[in-house]
């Protein structure tokens, strides 16, 4: 039978430690007494509100006192007894988390002491390892020393829900697939210290099955470039999602035929967008017009008063100022050129909307770095000027908003054709009245009672959302891209219908961000817009903007028929839903 036994302290030890038993009884029963007053938890509270309370109150009095250089030194009573508020407070939140936790454990016997230790929970990653006899190998323990707790999580047999498939890997890889789930080496530092993106998504990919006893078996992680997202497109990456490509056209659009790629997973879209191609084609194609192009960004700043705040709007409104503020912002890139300065003020709050061409990028960034030299340059003016954030939603990114519907952001773009009646009859396979009078009730009073905000047509988001996946754009700015009113209108003594797209705020760029990616780049190129235009700055991406309207022309065009002629339901039954026997894929 093993005996434990401590080691024997010397005289001036052992009056330490009786010392410390005498504080410790002396808590203990000081939280006794403390417990039949008030229950413990609601003490704990009590003092944790005061301690945070009072700090944020001495933070902002002394803030305030710096603001209007009043000396710290002088205390109100106020703030006198905050400040012995807060010492109070925190000896009694000390002693208790210090003190009383450390005494409670001199009190356990060496028995206890190692039963508490064996029924500790498992640590983070109890799925860790599937063999539980595997330690790390020494010369991964001396790279990145463990703590005896992650030790033990790692050799503990795991707790797993499902069998999950553990990877061949070299010694070395495994070794370091065990380091990362123990938490020895950070996850996210695995391209830097391995210096080879494949084998550390590779890696990851492994870690995610063992720390979660889920499979992604379904992901691939051949047939990807890693390094080209290094650094800009997605951070600890584990693999990627394929997405199939579809093809509608050809689009002829402004005379010119495009073949138009969309990524979707939803079925009969694309079939959908290609015959409103056709019909378009055959009545000898759409036209389309680009009204404005400026990227834009709105900082809030805030000033000592609502008359300093206008004075601010004054200066930057007065186009006396404009040329000098044009300068500065102008040095952030060689493409962008500021355009205008929109304000407004809620209280003594400035809204600065700035707004600025960015040749073919789409120019988030770069018109972020444009405001930020403009607001280093108010600061000499304007010294109280506090700059409370880059962006204060009055831009308005990823948002629908109606200031982007009436103002328009990134490229507005009209595009519009003449649909000859015969066209409509075979191809569409409907009248011209019933898809003016469908029009009017569902894309305008329709909507118009739905309350929607730029959502005057039936799909446009459909058909910006498929380009922008296969194109490389963001396709979280679909939410303001997809801003859209459809208008249909019989001419010609009723025979022909005219129909249009209006979209104001179409966000796209064929340089930057995820177009440099393989897959994207060359539907980018299969439209003839890769890359920046060197001849003419921004030409690529003005193309691509009306290639975008010209394709939900289409869509519109092709899925209102459908609707006018009550083909909907029969279409997505036909081409949206899967004809396999379902048992033998179970099976």
């Amino acid at each position: 039978m093993d005996v434990h036994r401590r080691p024997i302290p010397s005289s001036g030890e052992h009056r330490q430690t009786q010392k410390l038993k005498t504080t410790t009884t002396t808590t203990t029963d000081s939280k006794s007494q403390s417990q039949a007053l008030l229950p413990l938890y609601l003490t704990n509270a009590l003092f944790f509100g005061v301690f945070f309370s009072v700090a944020y109150f001495l933070l902002h009095r002394w803030r305030e006192k710096i603001r209007t250089a009043t000396p710290l030194h002088a205390v109100s009573p106020a703030e006198t007894a905050a400040i012995v508020s807060l010492v109070a407070s925190a000896v009694y939140l000390l002693g208790f988390f210090g003190v009383a936790s450390r005494a409670s454990l001199d009190e356990l016997s060496d028995d206890e002491i190692i039963l508490k230790e064996d029924s500790r929970a498992l640590g983070p990653c109890p799925a860790a390892l599937a063999d539980s006899s595997c330690l790390l190998p020494n010369k991964i323990q001396n790279q990145f020393p463990l703590s005896p707790k992650a030790i033990h999580s790692v050799t503990k047999e795991p707790q797993v829900d499902s069998p999950v498939p553990i990877s061949s890997f070299s010694d070395e890889d495994e070794e370091i697939v065990q380091a990362v789930v123990s938490g020895s080496i950070p996850s996210y530092s695995l391209e830097s210290r391995l210096g080879d993106t494949r084998r550390a998504t590779a890696i990851r990919h492994e870690v995610v099955q063992r720390l979660t006893s889920r499979s992604l078996s379904g992901l691939p992680l051949e047939g990807f470039n890693y390094d080209s997202i290094l650094g800009q497109c997605c951070e600890m990456p584990i693999g990627f999602v394929q997405i199939p490509v579809g093809v509608a056209g050809p689009l002829l659009l402004d005379g010119k035929e495009y073949t138009v790629p969309m990524a979707t997973t939803e079925g009969c879209l694309v079939a959908s967008t290609n015959r409103g191609c056709k019909a378009i084609h055959v009545s000898g194609g759409a036209s389309s017009v680009l009204l404005r192009d400026g990227m834009t960004r709105a900082p809030v700043v805030r000033l000592p008063s609502a008359q300093r705040a206008a004075q601010l709007k004054f200066f930057l409104e007065d186009p006396l100022n404009f040329d000098s503020l044009a300068v500065v912002f102008n040095k952030s890139s060689r493409f962008a050129r500021l355009q205008n300065i929109q304000c407004a003020i809620a209280g003594k709050n400035l809204y600065m909307r700035f707004r600025c061409s960015t040749g073919d990028a789409m120019g988030m960034n770069m018109v972020s770095k444009g405001v930020q030299n403009v607001l280093d340059f108010l600061q000499d003016d304007f010294p109280d000027m506090d700059v409370i954030g880059i962006s204060g939603n009055f831009c308005s990114d990823k948002k629908a908003a109606a200031v982007n519907w009436i103002e328009g952001r990134g490229k507005s773009v009209v595009c519009e054709a003449i649909i000859k009646e015969d066209v409509v009859k075979k191809v569409l396979k409907t009248s011209v009245e019933a898809l003016v009078e469908l029009n009017m009730l569902k894309n305008l009073t329709g909507s118009a009672m739905a309350g929607a905000l730029g959502g005057f047509n039936a799909h446009a988001s459909n058909i910006v959302s498929a380009i922008y996946i296969a194109t490389g754009q963001d396709p979280a700015q679909n939410v303001e891209s997809s801003h859209c009113i459809t208008m249909m209108e019989a001419i010609n003594d009723g025979k022909d219908l005219h129909v249009s797209v209006t979209m104001p705020s179409i966000e796209v760029g064929t340089v930057g961000g995820g177009t440099q990616l393989a897959s994207q780049s060359a539907c980018l190129n299969l439209l003839g817009v890769k890359g920046a235009n060197k001849e003419s700055p921004g030409a690529n991406s003005r193309l691509l903007a009306t290639i975008v309207a010209g394709s939900v022309l289409a869509g519109e065009l092709s899925l209102m028929s459908a609707i006018a002629a009550g083909q909907l339901v029969k279409s997505h039954m036909k081409y949206n839903r899967s004809s396999r026997d379902i048992s033998t894929i179970v099976q």
